[in-house]
């Protein structure tokens, strides 16, 4: 534990749908559902005018268009997020040479090796924390993020969370068990469902009482390294660095759930999406690799991981997919999920070119902002994907169907656009960013 408050984590708030509305000027201020767009497709990020309505991450798309069918669901641009998140790394990197980003849209910054802060008292963050918030709100055209600083990464990531969204909380050292003894046990890393209920059984239903229960007790109920991690984390200590970037080993992504997924077809989606990025993240590298894992940890906590070698190395999301998949389906998950990883390792400089790409394939199902049902045409013209058309400029696909792409005019700078709707094969309409297959 740090004497001083010393470690920031910065969430920036809603990310993915807060990139889409600044870019789409139409949809501010109005509910923004980021992920798969098709029946099985999974929600990656909801705005905070959806949040509302009960769309959270993670929730499969048919359910979050019951609970909000008038938001706009959008396929996302990952290019987009790449560019924003960029912006925002560099600015902290030019803070403290101690950064660790978590994903795209989170990271923690060492201020014990940044020069600019003059002092650890509350006024000296707070002014450098709000100078740093405008930094963020300028640097990403208009997004905000919420700052948390603490005398650790796991009190520094809490405080980050209890004014969202643009918030700044500071835990002074030495107020860290005020902070967190009146939280629900949920708000430590690791509680999730199965444990939660494992612990209600033992009267346990705020960090206090966590406290309360002794190591051996824990220990008996969760485990050796669950029951004794929770027992010091309860007790705010931990003495985690903040690690900075170092050469890639392996590419990786996971996500924890707020609720277990127990679906196969709702597993596999969230592969599918963990897939798309992982490969992105290949081919931004220039790197491709033979060996794809997939990480699974349980309703009760234990974890499995499975690994396949392939002959030669990959960076096609869809092969990635495939072999992540066929792993899956030889683990029993009717207990419950609450985390699921893809990864690629074995890392190498080049890539292979895709011999087995099919450009003639059939293009996926799309649907409008709206949800209406469409039936598929060539070229594929997915919700939210930018284009341009040479006589009109630049815009966004609003959906497509039966021939027709509908396409909204307006861009960042400009005001809401007007929409105007083409033939899908109009040789003057564009993708503006091309997805690779």
């Amino acid at each position: 534990m740090r004497e001083c408050p010393s470690i920031l984590h910065i969430d920036l708030d809603a990310f993915f749908a807060a990139v889409e509305q600044r870019d789409k000027p139409s949809l501010r201020g109005k509910p923004v559902v980021v992920g798969g767009v098709g029946a099985r497709g999974v929600v990656a990020t909801a705005s905070y005018e959806a949040r509302r309505y009960g769309v959270h991450s993670a929730m499969s798309t048919s359910q979050a268009r019951r609970r909000c069918p008038h938001a706009a669901f959008l396929t996302g641009r990952f290019h987009a997020y790449q560019e924003t998140s960029r912006a925002v790394m560099d600015l902290l990197g030019s803070l403290s040479p101690l950064v660790e980003p978590l994903s795209l849209d989170e990271a923690y910054v060492d201020l014990a090796q940044c020069e600019t802060l003059p002092g650890f008292d509350q006024e000296s963050l707070t002014a450098f924390a709000r100078e740093l918030k405008t930094a963020i709100t300028e640097v990403t055209r208009g997004l905000t993020g919420s700052v948390g600083i603490g005398t650790s990464k796991l009190v520094a990531k809490i405080a980050s969370d209890l004014d969202k969204p643009d918030g700044l909380t500071i835990v002074p050292a030495g107020t860290e068990q005020d902070l967190l003894d009146p939280m629900h046990v949920s708000v430590i890393p690791g509680v999730g469902p199965a444990t939660t209920e494992r612990l209600r059984r033992l009267g346990v239903h705020t960090v206090a009482e966590l406290r309360s229960i002794s190591r051996d007790e824990l220990v008996r109920t969760l485990g050796q390294s669950h029951g004794a991690g929770l027992y010091s984390l309860a007790r705010a200590e931990d003495d985690r660095s903040v690690v900075p970037e170092r050469e890639a080993k392996s590419i990786s992504v996971e996500d924890t759930y707020e609720t277990d997924h127990t679906d196969r077809r709702i597993l596999e989606s969230l592969i599918d999406r963990q897939a798309s990025a992982v490969g992105a993240r290949l081919r931004k590298a220039k790197l491709s690799g033979r060996t794809v894992t997939l990480k699974v940890r349980l309703h009760d906590f234990s974890t499995v991981t499975r690994s396949s070698t392939l002959t030669s190395p990959t960076e096609d999301s869809r092969q990635i997919s495939r072999v992540a998949r066929s792993l899956l389906a030889d683990l029993d998950t009717t207990s419950g999920v609450r985390l699921l990883g893809v990864g690629v390792s074995g890392l190498a400089d080049w890539i292979q070119d895709d011999l087995f790409t099919d450009d003639s394939a059939d293009p996926e199902p799309t649907e409008s902002p709206a949800g209406d049902a469409v039936v598929p045409t060539r070229p594929s013209w997915a919700p939210g994907m930018d284009v341009d058309h040479e006589e009109f400029g630049a815009g966004w696909v609003w959906g497509s169907g039966r021939g027709v792409v509908t396409v909204r005019f307006e861009t960042a700078e400009t005001g809401p656009g007007k929409v105007r709707s083409f033939a899908t094969d109009d040789p003057l309409l564009h993708p503006r960013h091309r997805p690779r297959r």
